[in-house]
């Protein structure tokens, strides 16, 4: 059974920091890009961060580009996002997703197998 699942999430205050992890099993994780997607209240799901299957090549949204920073462990089937500067309109749920291939496109709709999810909250 293939399953992604996120941690890390909770309340921080603005300015601060996070870091999620996104842990996977049930599919070769080395020969996949994985993507983290975020979803705040009343807003479409929508495109954070992603890295290639080797680590190589990333890609973030402008609106985090600078502050938040993705990484692999494949040896621990482990995605990390590391999120610093942390302000008030990053508050949604995050999410990881498996690409199904060794490269980044980020597309929600074509993205294989999808985690449930961890809230980051946070605070003015």
């Amino acid at each position: 059974e293939v399953q992604l699942v996120e941690s890390g999430g909770g309340l921080v205050q603005a300015g601060g920091s996070l870091r999620l992890s996104c842990e996977a099993s049930g599919f070769t994780f080395d020969d996949d890009a994985i993507g983290w997607f975020r979803q705040a209240p009343g807003k479409e799901r929508e495109g954070v961060s992603c890295i290639s299957s080797s680590g190589g090549s990333t890609y973030y949204a402008d609106s985090v580009k600078g502050r938040f920073t993705i990484s692999r462990d494949n040896a621990k089937s482990t995605v990390y996002l590391q999120m610093d500067s942390l302000k008030p309109e990053d508050t949604a749920v995050y999410y990881c997703a498996s690409e199904g291939t060794p490269y980044c496109a980020l597309l929600r709709d074509a993205m294989e197998h999808w985690g449930k999810g961890t809230l980051v909250t946070v605070s003015s």
